[in-house]
């Protein structure tokens, strides 16, 4: 006999996240939360089954949840994710869903998949590798100096690749980006990630020392609000883009950015791309025209996501303090596995806190 896998009840649980240990992003911008009020999506069908996902926007997901999500999807198939996946486009035209909330139904739903099947997420995508090497992501430190002993930790640790977040300022980045190049040797992959911090003349400067330096990619240099400053940027540098990681819109809007020539990777996520579904969407139209599809952020489902997406080459470890904090899933070796549980093997609190990046 087949199993019933009517929804039967939406449900919001709210929790009460810890601050974690502080840390910073580039001038500008806020650094890490203190103590939030997060929560847990929960969506059951008839025969028992409970598909599971924890976030750190609580108050604006139970919201969601209670005002617009509970009627759209009581009564569903919850297997018919690319339906719903479809409808939660569909009412986005009216909610304007926060970017983080869009792809919350379907990582639970996929998490509920994986549980009915017995099987880990990863195995139900397809599954093309069984590990996958993490790149230490840093957080903003103070002085270079600090960079450059925080890289030697990073190295120490197991990680083959490092990727840095600076201070913002064009030229103090550059001049780090090349010390640290001279610090670590020529065979190690390094990343940065301007996080959005400069207009296009200041992108140029840094991009250049980034081509000097044999940067593997330069990532969100940009607000990406518009296609045609990143293809301005691309003609103008020769280390390669990576884009797209808070563009709204998925697959659609990446396609603009792929057919400006601007890209040679493209980020794809849970987080912000709608979920799995929407995340692989971006990964298949980055392969079909050669492009890397780089998973953005750390977590369970990246970690399922990077095992199942054949033109992606790391995980993504987020680095903080000194001596150096990191993610714990990542081995000592520098490769991540993922648990073999069914669904995603979820450690909620961490995963949530993890989420508020």
């Amino acid at each position: 006999m087949s199993a019933d896998t009517t929804i039967v009840a939406v449900e919001f649980e709210l929790r009460e996240l810890p601050a974690p240990a502080p840390f910073r992003w580039r001038d500008g911008l806020p650094g890490s939360d203190g103590a939030v009020t997060g929560g847990v999506l929960r969506i059951r069908t008839r025969d028992g089954a409970c598909g599971e996902v924890p976030t750190a926007r609580g108050v604006i997901v139970r919201d969601l949840v209670e005002r617009r999500l509970r009627d759209e999807l009581v009564g569903q198939d919850a297997l018919a994710r690319e339906y719903l996946w479809h409808r939660l486009w569909e009412l986005d035209r009216i909610e304007e869903f926060p970017i983080y909330a869009l792809g919350l139904v379907d990582v639970a739903l996929w998490d509920l998949a994986g549980k009915l099947a017995g099987q880990p997420v990863h195995r139900l995508l397809g599954g093309f590798r069984d590990a996958i090497p993490a790149y230490g992501s840093t957080v903003t430190y103070a002085t270079t100096e600090e960079y450059l002993d925080v890289a030697d930790q990073i190295l120490a640790r197991g990680f083959t690749a490092i990727k840095l977040h600076a201070w913002g300022d064009a030229r103090r980045d550059a001049a780090l980006c090349q010390a640290l190049r001279a610090h670590v040797g020529p065979d190690v992959p390094l990343m940065y990630d301007g996080s959005a911090a400069f207009d296009l003349p200041d992108a140029v400067f840094l991009g250049e020392a980034l081509s000097e330096a044999r940067y593997l990619w330069y990532e969100e240099p940009m607000r990406e609000f518009n296609v045609t400053a990143h293809r301005w940027l691309a003609e103008r540098v020769d280390v390669p883009l990576l884009v797209g990681e808070t563009s709204d819109g998925a697959h659609m809007n990446m396609a603009d950015f792929i057919a400006a020539g601007c890209a040679t990777y493209v980020r794809t996520s849970a987080l912000y791309k709608g979920g799995v579904t929407g995340a692989l969407r971006i990964a298949h139209l980055a392969e079909s025209f050669g492009l890397r599809a780089e998973v953005h952020g750390p977590g369970a489902v990246h970690a399922h996501l990077c095992l199942a997406i054949p033109n992606t080459t790391y995980y993504e470890a987020l680095v903080h303090g000194n001596p150096i904090v990191t993610d714990p899933a990542v081995g000592p070796d520098g490769l991540v596995r993922p648990s073999d549980a069914p669904g995603f093997g979820f450690a909620f609190d961490a995963e949530a806190a993890g989420a508020a990046r």
